[in-house]
């Protein structure tokens, strides 16, 4: 049981789950400032959808792309190429992990909150769709990034309910600031395929535009997620000097990012890619964090 547990951890990149979830429940952070109040319920409830919807998409992705990644050198050994998991298991998996999301957004019934149940499908949906879009667009990046978007605008929503002009600004700026954050460094993942998929027919930025051109497009995304979180301090008032600093912070770990990845180095991509990222998610919550203690 604990093998079968292991290996489809390592199938939906469980440890992944640190890129949205820090923003998730930055957002949820916020929003119960707003509110003054905390709720233990909320907090399940973001985490279980978040866990749940991250699984259902990510066991599609393994599920749609097997057959791409069974002729990809670097993606060989993933589970279904190397036979580690079945098909089937895989499938009920997914099933399993998207119903299991569905049913948790019922939840915040509880706080006579309907949003989420009603728009669990919609967004259940849009993540499974992204599996698609190498097929047609080099834009797939961006998809993937609107993905990771709605963890923090739905953190929102599950607490708040559909937020009006001007409240809804400060989830949709946390949003932009994940979308082209996340937009950047898949595009800078995807430089390890370039070759592969121009072989392949399958569009990104990278096949399109060559190693040296993506890495310029993904320091352009990344400059926008810097300014989209400026806004947001500016946007909230919660947020202060501490936060501003953890933004400073932000800009040089994505500067040190992008100088692990050259053109003509791809070496250390994954150290880029997750070690990198993963203490900008999660440090910038932490720092969230200590600025909302600060400013009660």
């Amino acid at each position: 049981m604990f093998r079968s547990l292991r290996l489809f951890l390592e199938l939906i990149r469980f440890s992944h789950t640190i890129f949205a979830l820090p923003f998730a429940l930055t957002s949820a952070a916020l929003a119960w400032r707003t509110m003054g109040r905390f709720d233990w319920l909320e907090l399940v409830g973001i985490l279980v959808c978040l866990v749940f919807a991250r699984s259902a998409a990510m066991g599609f992705n393994r599920l749609a792309d097997r057959h791409i990644d069974a002729k990809n050198p670097r993606t060989t050994g993933r589970h279904l190429p190397a036979g580690l998991v079945s098909v089937s298991s895989v499938l009920i998996f997914t099933i399993g992990s998207g119903l299991a999301f569905i049913a948790a957004t019922g939840l915040f019934l509880l706080r006579d909150n309907e949003w989420p149940i009603y728009l669990s499908v919609p967004v259940l949906l849009f993540l499974c769709a992204y599996n698609y879009t190498k097929r047609f667009t080099a834009l797939a990046h961006f998809w993937l990034g609107v993905s990771l978007l709605l963890a923090p605008v739905s953190a929102w929503i599950a607490i708040r309910g559909m937020p009006s002009w001007p409240e809804a600004g400060v989830p949709l700026l946390l949003g932009g600031a994940v979308l082209f954050w996340v937009s950047g460094f898949d595009i800078l993942y995807a430089c390890q395929d370039a070759i592969f998929d121009r072989e392949a027919r399958l569009k990104s930025v990278p096949a399109l535009l060559g190693v040296a051109g993506s890495l310029r497009v993904a320091a352009a995304c990344h400059l926008v997620m810097l300014v989209m979180l400026l806004l947001l301090g500016q946007a909230c008032e919660y947020l202060g000097w501490i936060y501003f600093t953890g933004v400073c912070a932000v800009a040089v770990l994505l500067a040190w990012e992008h100088w692990l990845v050259r053109p003509d180095d791809l070496s250390r991509v994954n150290q880029a890619f997750f070690h990198v990222n993963a203490i900008i998610s999660v440090g910038l919550f932490l720092l969230v964090l200590v600025q909302l203690a600060v400013r009660v």
